[in-house]
């Protein structure tokens, strides 16, 4: 038995497994059974808290997509352990180790937590894409939507600009767009 905490932010939900007291170790096909959603808890990604590996930072989070695979980062994600340990410890800001590095995270008056992600990342090899090619207009296609641009914010990002972002249904393009060779 593994105690978890299941949070979503902005839609994005992730299992969160503390380990800062007792390291965990899980194989890719433990972290895609518990991030199924018929067989398992049901996740965008598991994030596993651990020591800070330096003194600069107040905790150290190490993110895994739902097929197994190891994230840079994801802001929302971060946004809702960032909230929950604030809370916890009674403080307005935290440092945050990543792999994808060093993120900060503060309070606002109205009790909202945000996340500095850092720099966007707009070179094919950081982001990371299959091969050299220009990121602000991708050849690539999904549905009614052409020409995106990819940007690495911790992990690849696909943006579509389109007139109402509420009239797109991400729910089948979004997997398309994901198993794209391009991002590989």
């Amino acid at each position: 038995m593994i105690p978890f905490t299941k949070m979503h932010g902005l839609g994005n939900d992730c299992v969160i497994i503390d380990a800062r007291d007792e390291p965990i170790m899980l194989s890719e096909a433990q972290i895609r059974m518990i991030a199924d959603r018929r067989r398992g808890v049901g996740c965008d990604q598991l994030v596993i808290l651990e020591l800070p590996k330096t003194g600069d930072a107040d905790v150290f989070l190490r993110f895994y997509n739902s097929d197994g695979s190891e994230s840079g980062a994801c802001g929302n994600a971060t946004r809702c352990i960032a909230a929950r340990l604030m809370q916890a410890q009674s403080v307005d800001t935290l440092s945050i180790q990543t792999a994808a590095g060093l993120l900060h995270a503060d309070v606002d008056a109205r009790g909202l937590v945000a996340i500095d992600m850092g720099e966007a990342q707009l070179d094919w090899q950081q982001i990371p894409l299959k091969e050299a090619m220009d990121t602000l207009v991708l050849n690539l296609a999904a549905g009614p939507f052409a020409g995106p641009s990819a940007v690495g914010i911790g992990n690849p990002h696909c943006v579509f600009f389109v007139d109402d972002a509420e009239k797109v249904d991400i729910s089948k393009l979004g997997p398309k767009v994901e198993q794209d060779p391009d991002f590989s």
